[in-house]
């Protein structure tokens, strides 16, 4: 591995690591490999950007042919750099500066995006998550990343392998087997430049945060460059003297830093979108109650029913765009407590910000560095992810990575989506000028949109269903109109917006038709009504899990459904799910009491839920003592169990239901006792 050639230089000089932006970027040379830290205009180096962009247009004149110095580059970076116009990683989209992009996000670059799309560089797009530890693995001098993260996507090598257009040929994802497990293996390769953003740097190099909203990836690339014999570039808005940084606050240690460049302030912004919010870096806390409510309208709709997916202490990522909605619901709801919201660069608890600030977060508990954090999301630490839904297809794929000539990329998508325990997908049921309007617990489409979102095969495939599917993830696509759920066999219908004509409105808008077992139910009217929908009590219950209890002394079942809304079949199936897994093992029958004081169910789930609760009694149940207060559900519930051939009766109070059982074990101990001997006590 080659040294760079002014190391020796910049090393040992004596008037220390400070230079100009100008002179920095002399360093680069002619097809070097250069890695860029950033999250969308957050910790991007945007002087360093400009002044190589410069200096490129400055010698373009003098060059031979128009081109200019430094050329044919190669880009690496995780996230999207950029704020979707001029600046960031737009800086370097001139012909002949770079050679090759291998980028996680295209969506926020457009001038780099017209390059790969007119075929004049090469273009990669891997998942936002690989890169980041690729830059640690190329500090490690390891050969590559080995991952399951991207299998059966665009990225998988039988799809594609990541490649973004026909000049682009060389591999650089490979398919391998380990342990019997089809992974995927991502090449390592040396990185010359490393350009990085801090706060404050001194002489000798150290780099503190204080200021920053994010750490991101600067100290896996620092590394990277320093390791493979490069040079580190770090831009800071201030200097102090040598010595004086607290070395708890120092992110990046000088030993790893070769130039440090002080900022125009105009090229220090804390985002793209924000100079400086003191929120953003974690100086200050700000009440989130004093959020304003987001208006009725289709996102909102959307984003309240994903909202009914949130469990207490889950821990939840929130995607750009669409999903953002679910973070403003939840503080809306008074909820937001309840939950642990992330987002992928680092952000651990708060409030995530939105629009060009996307990444930043107010009153977190926590920031860490972006590889680290996906280290967490590929380990399956996310409870639930909510995700945008672009275009759909009859198998559970998902595209929001490319389209036609319009080049998105996938980011954080694939890593995210992959590894949640639950993943719900939202958006609009079409794409275009939609117009809807809800009132009275009703759903009315007064302009349809344009284009459609649910195709027979998707053009790119960023989430794979049928990866998905083999391993059990749950799946859920939620649209204003209606939601569905990935099953093996392809998207299910399974809930339907009241007011909404489910042939007229869905199935002839699709060009596909999804499975529809049954009448799918209706969405819940709160969703469709003004006002808070009181989620946080519904959060407050207590957990599926949480509500039966066996005890082995006395071989009885505890079943409390107390306080419990029964809202879908998946609940239904949630519940046998869970008894099965605490009987099933047994090898007994036993005698369950259960506790229905507040149940509710919706009316139309009455048939499916007796039809369970049979087939519960005749595998594990010796006999059942049910009770409620309520007389309405007694009758109601009573009738539906009857119909199904299980005993009607429910007791009006816990003591009751006990002395049933008592009175059955009474009589079933007689009934195996052996008769008195004469003469016996």
């Amino acid at each position: 591995m080659t040294q760079h050639p002014a190391l020796p230089y910049l090393r040992n000089s004596e008037k220390g690591k400070i230079v100009t932006a100008a002179e920095a970027v002399l360093l680069i040379r002619d097809g070097d490999t250069v890695a860029t830290g950033g999250f969308v205009g957050i910790g991007f180096a945007e002087e360093i950007a400009v002044a190589l962009e410069e200096l490129y247009l400055a010698n373009e004149g003098d060059a031979p042919h128009g081109q200019g110095k430094p050329r044919n580059l190669t880009l690496v970076y995780a996230a999207g750099q950029g704020d979707g116009k001029d600046r960031g990683l737009n800086h370097f989209a001139h012909d002949g500066l770079v050679r090759r992009v291998i980028g996680g996000h295209w969506g926020l670059v457009p001038k780099l995006q017209q390059l790969a799309i007119g075929n004049q560089i090469e273009a990669y797009n891997l998942p936002q998550g690989v890169i980041t530890h690729l830059f640690r693995d190329i500090a490690a001098r390891r050969p590559g990343h080995v991952s399951r993260v991207g299998l059966g996507t665009f990225v998988d090598p039988r799809q594609g392998g990541g490649k973004l257009n026909a000049r682009t040929t060389e591999d650089m994802v490979e398919l391998i087997t380990l342990g019997g497990q089809e992974c995927l293996h991502y090449k390592t390769f040396p990185i010359n430049v490393g350009i990085i953003r801090a706060t404050t740097g001194d002489p000798d190099g150290n780099l503190t945060m204080e200021r920053e909203a994010l750490t991101l990836e600067a100290l896996a690339i620092a590394m990277a460059a320093h390791n493979s014999g490069g040079i580190v570039i770090a831009q800071v808005e201030r200097v102090a003297e040598s010595g004086s940084l607290n070395p708890r606050q120092v992110k990046i240690p000088g030993i790893l830093v070769d130039c440090v460049v002080v900022a125009k302030p105009e090229h220090h912004w804390q985002t793209f979108g924000t100079q400086y919010n003191a929120a953003f870096s974690g100086e200050i806390r700000v009440r989130s109650g004093s959020l304003p409510p987001m208006p009725m309208s289709e996102r909102k709709i959307i984003a309240r029913r994903a909202a009914f997916e949130l469990k207490a202490n889950s821990v939840v990522n929130l995607g750009i765009g669409m999903p953002e909605g679910i973070g403003a619901v939840a503080n809306e709801e008074r909820i937001i407590d309840l939950i642990t919201l992330t987002a992928e660069p680092g952000i651990i608890g708060g409030i995530p910000a939105s629009g060009i600030d996307f990444g930043a977060a107010i009153n977190t508990q926590a920031v860490i560095d972006q590889p680290y954090q996906f280290d967490f999301y590929d380990g399956g630490g996310l409870d639930v992810a909510f995700l945008g839904l672009a275009q759909v297809d009859r198998a559970g794929n998902l595209n929001v990575s490319k389209f036609g000539p319009k080049l998105a990329g996938a980011g954080g998508f694939i890593n995210i989506s992959q590894n949640a325990k639950k993943v719900v997908f939202v958006g609009t049921f079409g794409a275009g000028r939609l117009r809807v309007h809800a009132a009275d617990g009703k759903l009315v489409v007064l302009e349809e949109a344009r284009a459609r979102k649910f195709v027979e095969a998707v053009e790119h495939v960023t989430f794979s269903g049928k990866f998905a599917a083999a391993r059990g993830q749950g799946v859920l696509y939620v649209t204003e109109r209606c939601v569905f759920a990935l099953r093996p066999d392809g998207l299910e219908l399974i809930e339907v917006a009241p007011g909404i004509d489910i042939e007229r409105d869905i199935l002839a808008l699709m060009d596909f038709r999804p499975i529809v077992r049954r009448d799918p139910l209706p969405m819940d009217e709160r969703i469709f009504r003004e006002g808070p929908m009181e989620l946080r009590e519904d959060l407050l219950s207590i957990p599926l899990d949480q509500r039966f209890i066996y005890d082995p002394q006395q071989n009885l079942f505890f079943v409390n459904l107390e306080h419990f809304a029964l809202r879908s079949r998946a609940d239904i199936e949630e519940i046998a799910g869970t008894v099965e897994a605490r009987l099933g093992g047994l090898g007994r029958r036993v005698y369950a009491i259960v506790n229905y004081d507040h149940f509710t169910i919706l009316p139309e789930l009455l048939d499916d839920y007796s039809a369970m609760v049979r087939r519960l009694t005749d595998r594990f149940y010796s006999g059942v003592s049910r009770y409620t207060t309520s007389g309405f559900l007694r009758i109601k519930l009573g009738e539906a169990l009857q119909r199904r051939g299980v005993a009607p009766h429910i007791f009006e109070s816990a003591e009751e239901a006990r002395s049933d059982w008592h009175d059955e074990e009474h009589a079933h101990t007689a009934e195996t006792q052996p008769a008195p001997q004469k003469g016996a006590a």
